[in-house]
């Protein structure tokens, strides 16, 4: 610049004008007077002026200072259980990166999740591109395709419980108030749910002005209400899961006003529809996968869909480091949790590892017989349990190793799993003082004396009326409800679940070995109160988790069978009693009686399937999965039932073994059945589904298991299934997603359309597909120029590609041309039973002539002949020939390839000697 504004200085007469206009925080590049001979006067005049400064920004700038000061001190620290009397930890200091994903919009499952930890063990790879936590506004690279990216408005994050969800929300807010990240951010504003459902018995009607001052007392200092359109706001909700607010999307009134007063759930759902309340505020909203679908509509509503999976396995032991701090202590740690495989995988949850960590951390516990460390879920929350208890004797009362537990700890731990297990019941998470009076529970006093109270619930920040209370984490909750189902009937015979007076009561069953079947001997009776046997208790318990909706008592029935065997640990507690082998034995009976039903209305779900497969675990019974392998390596004409489908997709999808090939119509089951074993394919080479009747609705679930990180699929063969373009679709997108390296994909008769040859024109440009079998589907020509784009594209590998049977006229002719004289891979091209014009063969046989074709075989039946791959014959001699009399004339064009083309010459005849 220097340069030119001297040129400018001497080449003109008349005198030198500069204008340079700098805005606020800009950087101005002004010419320069040096090493300059200047004859006569310069006049020099800078003026400056700046645009008025709004009293909105300086309002917003001073709020969001505040904001942040405040927001450093709420979540500088982190509890991890540990309540307001405890020490806290630093969250910078303990915060483990975990991994997040970009998550699926198809094929939810809608069902409270199951504690599945080995298929989150599995579910990372080195193929997934992890989103950043403070990047889950802004695309991907390369993600967006538009010439301007813009950051996502609406983000739906879901994880299971424990996964991190929560913690995650902290870290993301005290980056943002450290000015570590997302500075462009003017306020982020957290709206857990759980302090939402607080207003839902308030007849009160807010203003969002008055609802954010509520939950934020800085922005009281805003006064004007178009400040808020003005400004960037990040809102948070957190724990969609534990909303209790309708949520009507489609009857509550439409709201567009920052001042306008209406019900919370009416602000809440203007706020997230895109179009309504502050449309350019952005959003992230937190849940477990179960609660999803509470936001109507969402995969359109929703902008991104991301997915928290946890720990991998070396953030596992980067946890373990920096929560125990003796490197020893650690490493023992670490060891222990390697050698027990269930543990293992379960520490993929964070909750699991800071228990994990709570309870092996100290050296008594590894220096104990073998047998006597924790290696299951319930035997982990029992000792994590006790130590709470030793702990809280240790501050408070100075005695050390009370075994068993006092009276008085006893009556805190019934107290606070009784309220666990009617919260429970009634899917509340929090709960307000009145109702831990309910249950005589002494807020003050036992806050202050029970070390179970201050480390598994935790006081609510107080923001309205009342305080509010939740234990700590939802297992924690689940736990104790099941700790107390399992004393109240052990020591008292009672019976937690409501049953109704002169109602059949659980007959007494015995299981057939040689039929599998759970027959019954007698009918019982008996009342609301009192059970007979342990196994009837079990057995009222496992039907009011199969019963439910959601499997919000999964967990649940998962410690309470755990908790019947766990007799090593009833000492401790006071239980005089031994285990009832015969109540165990007939309760792994009737699970595995549940996982035979054939019957589809009284077929439990998939995820029920599975949890039941966990309790059969917790009672140490093995016998199914052996039943399981030994039919597996021997597939009999025995039909399996579609719970045991699931129960073998399983096994099969969490082992470390991958099949070499799964051929659906070896297992004879129904159709739910076949749906259910699809997950197989993520662990096989070579996938065979064809002619097994399945639809659409599968092809979310297929996709799944094609995007597994550990997927070798080579091969897959759906044809004659009535997949139609939707359900391809899917399937599709899926190889598009993750890379896979799929050789042949074979789809004849899946009736599908020219529509989906879009996408599959996609798939050859950028998969390594080497075989594509689209015979017997209505494509017609259009479909055919839109796969020929595909297989034009030089990072095409396609080798042989099936039109049979297409509905295919002379357009394929004019657009498969081009495709043989380029220089296409295509070795195989089946074009039969099409009706293709003289005019159209003879646009093909310009393709087959030319040098640069590689096409080895043409199919045909009708039209055309059918040759073998490397005949050295002149076809005349080939005997398949006979009868092909509507072809006049074939030719023999040798090559050193010693390549076979077969084409109309009508008008361009040509000797096979030339």
């Amino acid at each position: 610049m220097a340069d030119s504004s001297e040129s400018d200085i001497t080449d003109q007469n008349g005198p030198v004008q500069s204008t340079i206009t700098a805005h606020t925080g800009g950087v101005a590049v002004v010419p320069q007077l040096h090493s300059c001979h200047i004859e006569g006067s310069v006049n020099i005049n800078v003026s400056t002026s700046s645009a008025p400064v709004l009293e909105s920004d300086i309002c917003i700038k001073t709020v969001s200072e505040k904001l942040k000061s405040k927001l450093r001190k709420t979540f500088g620290s982190i509890l991890e259980g540990i309540a307001k009397k405890g020490t806290p930890t630093l969250l910078n200091d303990i915060y483990t990166k975990l991994y997040i994903l970009e998550g699926e919009k198809e094929g939810i499952n809608h069902e409270h999740e199951v504690c599945d930890f080995d298929s989150i063990s599995k579910s990372q790879s080195s193929q997934d591109t992890p989103i950043d936590l403070n990047d889950i506004f802004k695309p991907l690279p390369n993600e967006n395709d538009q010439e301007e990216e813009k950051d996502f408005r609406i983000v739906l994050t879901k994880g299971i419980a424990g996964i991190g969800k929560t913690v995650s929300v902290h870290k993301f807010i005290l980056d943002w108030a450290e000015e570590k990240a997302n500075k462009d951010v003017d306020l982020m504003i957290v709206l857990p749910f759980r302090d939402l459902n607080t207003m839902i018995d308030d007849d009160d009607r807010y203003s969002l002005q008055e609802l954010l001052e509520e939950f934020c007392s800085e922005l009281k200092d805003v006064k004007d209400p178009k400040t808020y359109d003005n400004c960037n706001i990040v809102f948070i909700f957190d724990g969609l899961d534990e909303s209790r607010l309708p949520l009507d999307f489609h009857n509550n009134k439409r709201v567009s006003k920052v001042t306008k007063k209406c019900s919370v759930d009416e602000l809440i759902t203007n706020l997230i529809q895109s179009d309504r309340l502050l449309p350019s505020a952005r959003i992230w909203i937190t849940s477990r996968p179960a609660a999803i679908h509470k936001v109507s509509n969402w995969t359109q509503s929703t902008h991104r869909l991301t997915e928290i999976q946890g720990f991998s396995d070396p953030q596992k032991e980067e946890y373990f480091r920096k929560k125990i701090h003796d490197d020893n202590l650690a490493d023992r740690v670490i060891s222990h949790i390697k050698t027990s495989r269930s543990l293992h995988i379960m520490c993929h949850i964070p909750v699991f590892c800071w228990i994990s960590a709570t309870v092996l951390s100290f050296p008594e516990i590894l220096d104990t017989a073998r047998e006597n460390i924790p290696t299951s879920l319930t035997a982990m929350y029992t000792r994590f349990l006790l130590y709470q208890m030793q702990k809280k004797n240790e501050k408070y009362y100075g005695k050390h190793n009370t075994v068993p537990l006092s009276e008085t700890d006893m009556k805190i731990i019934l107290k606070l799993g009784e309220l666990a297990f009617a919260n429970l019941e009634k899917q509340n998470l929090v709960f307000s003082e009145s109702d831990l009076r309910k249950y005589e529970i002494d807020v003050t006093d036992v806050s202050v004396h029970s070390g179970v109270f201050t480390e598994v619930v935790k006081e609510e920040d107080p923001m309205f009326r009342e305080k509010w209370y939740s234990f700590v984490h939802l297992t924690i909750q689940e736990y104790l409800a099941a700790f107390y189902t399992f004393y109240q009937f052990v020591s008292e015979g009672s019976n937690p679940f409501p049953v109704q007076k002169h109602r059949q009561l659980y007959p007494r069953v015995e299981y057939n070995r040689n039929t599998y079947d759970y027959e019954e001997e007698g009918e019982q009776s008996g009342d609301t109160e009192t059970m007979g046997t342990l196994h009837d208790l079990h057995k009222a318990a496992i039907g009011t988790a199969l019963k439910s909706t959601n499997g919000h008592l999964d967990l649940f029935l998962r410690f309470l069978l755990g908790l019947s065997v766990d007799e090593s640990l009833w000492r401790y507690f006071k239980l005089q009693t031994t285990i009832d082998q015969e109540s165990i034995m007939r309760t792994s009976q009737l699970i595995k009686t549940k996982l035979r039903e054939d019957n589809e209305r009284e077929l439990p779900s998939p995820e029920r399937c599975i949890n039941l497969i966990h309790c059969l675990t917790e009672l140490k019974d093995n016998s199914l999965v052996q039943e399981i392998q030994n039919f597996m390596k021997n597939l009999s004409d025995q039909r399996i039932s579609p719970a045991l489908c699931t129960t073998l997709a399983y096994m099969i999808t969490t082992s470390n073994e991958v099949m070499e090939e799964f051929d659906l119509r070896k297992y004879k089951t129904s159709r739910e059945g076949r749906k259910r074993l699809i997950p197989v394919i993520g662990r096989c080479i070579r996938a065979k589904l064809c002619g097994c009747e399945l639809e659409q609705d599968i092809c979310d679930t297929l996709a799944e298991a094609m995007e597994m990180p550990l997927s070798q699929l080579k091969i897959l063969d759906l044809s004659y299934n009535p997949l139609t373009d939707a359900g391809v679709e899917k399937i599709l997108q899926a190889l598009l997603s993750k890379k896979r390296d799929l050789e042949p994909l074979r789809l004849c008769a899946c009736h599908i359309t020219e529509t989906s040859c879009v996408t599959l024109a996609k798939v050859l440009q950028q998969s390594s597909l080497r075989e594509l079998d689209l015979s017997v589907n209505t494509i017609g020509d259009e479909g055919v120029k839109l796969v020929c784009t595909g297989l034009m594209s030089p990072h095409c590998r396609l080798n042989t590609l099936g039109l049979k049977d297409c509905n295919l006229f002379k357009g394929s002719c004019a657009a498969l041309a081009p495709v043989l004289w380029s220089f296409s891979e295509l070795k195989d091209l089946h074009l039969s039973d099409n009706d293709l014009p003289n005019a159209g063969l003879r646009r093909l046989s310009a393709g087959l002539r030319n040098s640069n074709c590689s096409l080895r075989v043409l199919r045909g039946e009708e039209n055309l002949p059918t040759i073998g791959d490397t005949c050295r014959k002149k076809p005349r001699a080939d005997p398949r020939l006979k009868g092909l009399t509507h072809l006049p004339r074939d030719v023999w064009l040798p090559d050193h390839r010693e390549r076979l083309c077969f084409a109309c010459l009508r008008s361009h005849p040509k000797s096979p000697s030339s």
